[in-house]
């Protein structure tokens, strides 16, 4: 007969059987809303990192490589994107998480001290320009985090609804903003997946 024993200490679960040990922890609570916890000031601070003129030129310089791209093109790209991931040749994905605005969205990742977990951007079709990680997709233009920035105008910021990253054990949620030129053009949009959990944290301090 095999002997069993439950304990529940706080919210978390030992079961011991046969000698080895298994532990379930409890999923951690939603911080908050994100509406509320993602502020003006914190957007105000977001955009100034995106004015370094890495961010607005790679942008640009996108729009005018690929402004012929045909529907069709695009998804063909977004095919590649997603088989490359599983494969060891990778000219596409190395071509764009080598360029200089990802190695500049990985570096404004590592200094934010966990507080976000993912950013990229894209250009004015949706498609990848630059990232701090390789993204699931290349073409992010049927998503709402596009199609609620970038047809919206320059001051368009949506706040997608908050996610749990089973992983990490934290609360995660998107900001998602229209980037413009200096004419307030838009001319993309970018992501930053914000760590709610530490935002919070922060925000109590």
């Amino acid at each position: 007969m095999i002997s069993k024993k439950s304990m529940i200490f706080g919210g978390v679960v030992v079961a011991t059987l046969l000698g080895s040990s298994f532990v379930a922890t409890a999923k951690s609570e939603l911080p908050g809303d994100p509406n509320v916890l993602i502020t003006d000031a914190m957007i105000k601070d977001v955009r100034e990192w995106l004015k370094n003129p890495v961010v607005g030129l790679s942008i640009t310089s996108q729009n005018k490589l690929r402004k012929d791209m045909t529907q069709d093109e695009i998804d063909a790209a977004d095919l590649q994107w997603r088989a490359e991931r599983e494969a060891e040749d990778q000219p596409l994905v190395a071509a764009i998480l080598t360029n200089p605005l990802s190695s500049y969205l990985t570096q404004v990742q590592a200094q934010s001290g966990g507080l976000f977990a993912e950013i990229f951007v894209m250009d004015a079709a949706g498609l990848n320009v630059g990232q701090s990680s390789i993204t699931s997709d290349f073409w992010q233009g049927d998503e709402a985090k596009f199609q609620n920035t970038y047809p919206n105008g320059p001051d368009a910021v949506f706040i997608d609804e908050a996610e749990y990253n089973e992983e990490s054990d934290t609360w995660r949620s998107q900001l998602n903003m229209t980037m413009s030129n200096e004419e307030r053009q838009p001319i993309g949009a970018v992501t930053i997946e914000v760590n709610l959990n530490e935002l919070a944290r922060r925000s109590s301090q």
